[in-house]
């Protein structure tokens, strides 16, 4: 096959949508996904673990902000096209391409950052978006608190402290709920994308 067409390429860049609102992801597609990865549960958790690692340590090392959440949404996008029926013969290899898209709208959107600080003398790229991030920061405290009680010790607990910290909390998790790895990585993304829809939905009508 030639460089000019590859079209696991070409679906790689068609997963990547334009830098902004998240995408959310569906119970359906996030089996679809784990399907894709073995066809035994617990194995296939093992690995949708590991696939997230990697991707973590690719936006870590890229110098990314909040590598997580970008991890996240490509498993996200490449899970959507599963789901929609895009057969793809390695998910784990595939979802690195779909990576480095989402990596270099994330530098489109720093540039973008950095030319309109340059045309506003005196202004931070951040302050154009002060009132926005006070919303959203008061949106989140106000979704959080409509949230279970426990989801919300949850998934506090499961973000909470730096890479030494996190390790130590979700194992603490995992002992406390008796749940595995995998089962608790699944429950606390649940939970996020249900918070996440929430503070989008709430930051939309406050913009209004």
């Amino acid at each position: 096959m030639s460089r000019d067409h590859d079209p696991e390429a070409e679906g790689a860049s068609a997963a990547v949508r334009p830098a902004g609102r998240r995408s959310e992801l569906t119970l359906e597609a996030l089996d679809c996904f784990l399907k894709s990865l073995g066809a035994e549960r617990e194995s296939a958790g093992a690995r949708y673990l590991e696939v997230h690692k990697n991707l973590v340590r690719f936006f870590e090392w890229r110098g990314c902000p909040f590598p997580e959440d970008h991890a996240d949404e490509t498993i996200t996008r490449v899970a959507k096209r599963i789901a929609e029926g895009e057969e793809i013969r390695d998910p784990a290899t595939y979802v690195i391409g779909v990576a480095r898209f989402l990596l270099l709208e994330i530098y489109k959107g720093q540039e973008k950052e950095r030319r309109i600080a340059a045309e506003q003398p005196g202004i931070q790229p951040a302050s154009a978006d002060s009132h926005e991030i006070e919303q959203r920061a008061e949106c989140l405290r106000q979704c959080l608190s409509n949230l279970p009680a426990g989801n919300r010790a949850l998934i506090l607990q499961y973000y909470d402290g730096d890479k030494s910290e996190k390790i130590r909390n979700r194992r603490l998790l995992t002992e406390r709920l008796q749940l595995s790895v995998t089962t608790l990585r699944m429950r606390a993304l649940r939970i996020r994308e249900a918070l996440l829809t929430c503070v989008e939905a709430c930051v939309e009508r406050a913009m209004l």
